[in-house]
């Protein structure tokens, strides 16, 4: 093929993309001419106009967004198809333009229309003769990728160029972050992304083969073919660490899509992160099916430090609540539902059981409304009620079982007193909360329900109080000092179990969640459709029955669509046969998909070694030379820590690992800016790197029940070169 040729070609590409990007200009003015007009409609002074004003400058600016996002690779796909069907090409681009006669210009990737780019094959051309892929920086196309579909059909003598688009795609150097696929999605992957919208939709497939940019992708397809559904009901996209997220995080705003929520297991919960996960004997404790139980009991247990009995004199009577009638009055209030709320009916509980003591002529001539209003005037009593029966939050209740003597008590028959001991271990050592207890969180949150909150009507009653809508803030009075954290008054969460709900969740690495992150998962998408996401052999729970039967809760009476993906993109034939073989010495039960591309290097084993930084740092060098890309270091937990220190001593990885010195701290998320990073297997979950170095991987192996699978999700993390330092 001659560069003229090639040159000719680009340069007809280039024309009509700068009438793409023109009429894209002219799309964005009228976009800003609507929010002109939106806010016109505000300033005629009356209720309608403000709600035609919301309305017009709200699409107006998610028009705005949407060609904002569409700029890079706008139009990356041409099919020519058989000139008796349409002698036009049809252009395939990031979203759907039409010219200034209303004509389609450009089609949207997840219109009906576009399918065929992707479903086309040379078995099946389905009338394509010619499929082409553009790639661009910025407005200006660089190169075009052929691929001939129907060569009986190639009447017109089509050029065809380039070596194709995927094999184009795959030699690229991998950067910090994921990118969309859109131009290079495969037939069985458009399959799944074109999957219907109701039930459950499972991708499943061995590393490599595009699961999560898949996944991803069908979010977008949805939003696209739903939009009405999926943005007032929101989308949650959950994946297993927050690197992982940093890394997806461009994906469906390059595709045009923001209304999309991205969360880590550390994050699901709203107003709750954790980053560091527990040692793995604590963290298969914590993800137990048990720890349910275990929150229900401890939510029901009586708050540490509350009043047992509380006695006043009244009117020639002693009233008096002593432990036994207190306990009573506790179990009615609790079969009548969460604690939290049950609030509104403490103060009018208590002060029946009061009235009821009442037998002296002159108190009952006052009557019951003195009496209710000359108690609630009272702060002896205010005191006793807020400290009796506090409103309680999931943290608060979680602190509750630092208390060896508690937790022993609420445990049990659920956890052994070797179970309790590794419980009180990870409580009690101060650390900030784990992503292993963000599930628990939640469990105590539905356990001990919202704080009711009373409306304005309430607010406005004297005697709302004793008849069912209690603010608790105006109750707190000297309890404050003693109950509310720094002295302040207590107040409730900003976030509501009632806003849990979304119309679509998709989770990424489905094969790691603990019972207790599916039971979290499951509040989420209770009526919502799902896609799901995994690997069984790269699976880091032990215990696989117990998951499944708590996936199976979660998604209990969903139809159920499977989708099987069984080609290997991401690592070389080379990388991924001694990945493969790893798997099968071991004994793992994986998937083993079929490689596309071979480089012709072999991974390095290197070790035993003496000095293990003086062998992992020239392992990392060599890496980074030979490599464009990045280079991911994979370490045993345990000394993470310790590597990152030694690569934050090395000068020449000044520039590669710049957040290396902070993350010496065990407890800081790997950084997902730095070209060089330390991670542990865990953290390599969903990820990819040009190049891995993985230090002692025996220990990987020996650090947990389920280490050979997570060190075989380690060897299958690279694209082009992989070092093991023994």
């Amino acid at each position: 093929m001659s560069e003229e040729l090639v040159e000719q070609e680009i340069a007809r590409e280039q024309e009509f993309v700068d009438r793409v990007h023109r009429q894209l200009a002219d799309a964005g003015k009228a976009a800003q001419q609507l929010a002109r007009e939106g806010h016109d409609r505000g300033r005629l002074g009356h209720e309608g106009g403000l709600v035609e004003r919301d309305a017009m400058v709200f699409q107006a600016a998610k028009r705005m967004a949407q060609l904002d996002a569409a700029h890079e690779g706008l139009v990356f796909g041409r099919l020519d198809q058989r000139p008796e069907l349409d002698p036009e090409p049809r252009y395939v681009g990031r979203i759907g333009l039409r010219d200034a006669n209303r004509d389609s210009l450009l089609i949207d990737w997840r219109a009906p229309a576009a399918a065929v780019f992707y479903q086309a094959t040379a078995a099946t051309p389905q009338d394509v003769v010619r499929r082409r892929v553009l790639r661009s920086q910025g407005p200006t196309v660089v190169s075009v990728e052929d691929e001939l579909l129907d060569a009986e059909a190639n009447t017109n003598d089509l050029p065809i160029m380039g070596e194709g688009a995927l094999m184009a795609q795959l030699s690229r150097a991998r950067d910090r972050t994921m990118h969309s696929i859109v131009a290079t999605i495969q037939a069985e992957q458009d399959q799944a992304i074109r999957a219907p919208g109701k039930g459950v939709v499972t991708i499943s497939g061995g590393p490599g083969v595009g699961k999560t940019v898949v996944a991803l992708h069908r979010a977008a397809y949805l939003l696209y073919n739903d939009r009405r559904r999926y943005e007032s009901g929101g989308v949650l996209v959950v994946g297993p660490s927050g690197v992982f997220m940093r890394y997806i995080e461009r994906v469906l705003p390059s595709l045009g899509e923001t209304a999309v929520a991205l969360r880590s297991l550390g994050e699901v919960v709203d107003g709750v992160r954790a980053t560091r996960h527990d040692e793995p004997a604590v963290a298969d404790v914590k993800g137990s099916a048990r720890m349910a139980e275990l929150m229900r009991r401890t939510a029901r247990q009586q708050a540490p430090g509350s009043p047992r009995e509380f006695s006043i004199f009244w009117y020639d009577a002693r009233l008096t609540l002593d432990r036994g009638l207190l306990g009573k009055l506790r179990r009615q209030l609790m079969s009548q539902g969460r604690r939290n709320r049950q609030l509104p009916r403490v103060t009018p509980t208590l002060l029946d059981a009061l009235w009821r003591q009442v037998r002296s002529e002159r108190g009952r001539d006052r009557g019951r409304e003195y009496f209710n209003d000359d108690l609630l005037s009272t702060d002896e009593f205010l005191d006793f009620v807020i400290g009796w029966w506090p409103p309680l939050s999931a943290p608060d209740v979680l602190g509750w079982l630092r208390d060896p003597e508690l937790l022993a008590r609420v445990g049990d028959g659920i956890v052994s007193a070797e179970e309790q001991r590794l419980l009180l271990k990870s409580w009690g050592d101060g650390s900030r909360l784990s992503i292993q207890d963000v599930p628990l969180l939640d469990e105590l949150r539905y356990a001990l329900g919202d704080v009711p909150v009373r409306t304005d009507d309430e607010r406005d009653d004297p005697i709302a109080a004793i008849e069912g809508g209690v603010d608790m803030q105006e109750l707190m009075t000297a309890s404050d000092r003693e109950y509310a954290p720094s002295g302040r008054a207590w107040a409730p969460p900003t976030h509501s179990i009632e806003d849990d709900g979304y119309a679509h969740v998709l989770i990424d690495e489905a094969q790691d969640l603990t019972p207790m992150q599916w039971r979290m998962v499951g509040r989420r998408g209770r009526g919502a459709s799902w896609t799901i996401v995994g690997d069984p052999a790269q699976s880091s729970w032990p215990v696989p029955a117990e998951s499944a039967e708590a996936r199976a809760e979660a998604l209990s009476g969903k139809a159920l669509h499977e989708f099987h993906l069984s080609t290997n993109y991401r690592n070389s034939a080379e990388i991924y046969a001694f990945a493969a073989a790893y798997a099968e010495r071991v004994g793992l039960e994986a998937d083993l998909p079929t490689a596309v591309r071979s480089t012709g290097v072999e991974p390095q084993v290197i070790g035993p070694v003496s000095d293990l930084e003086a062998a992992t740092r020239a392992a990392v060098a060599e890496a980074a030379d030979q490599v464009g890309g990045t280079v991911g270091v994979v370490v045993p937990v345990a000394r993470r820590s310790e590597v990152n220190a030694w690569l934050a001593s090395w000068p020449e990885r000044a520039d590669d690992a710049a957040g290396a010195r902070a993350a010496i701290d065990s407890s800081v998320a790997p950084s997902g800016e730095d070209r060089v990073v330390v991670l542990n297997g865990l953290d390599t979950k969903g990820l990819e790197f040009d190049a891995i170095v993985v230090v002692r991987p025996q220990e990987i192996e020996d650090e947990s029940q389920t280490g050979r699978a997570t060190l075989y999700v380690v060897l299958t993390r690279a694209t082009q070169l992989l070092t093991t330092v023994s």
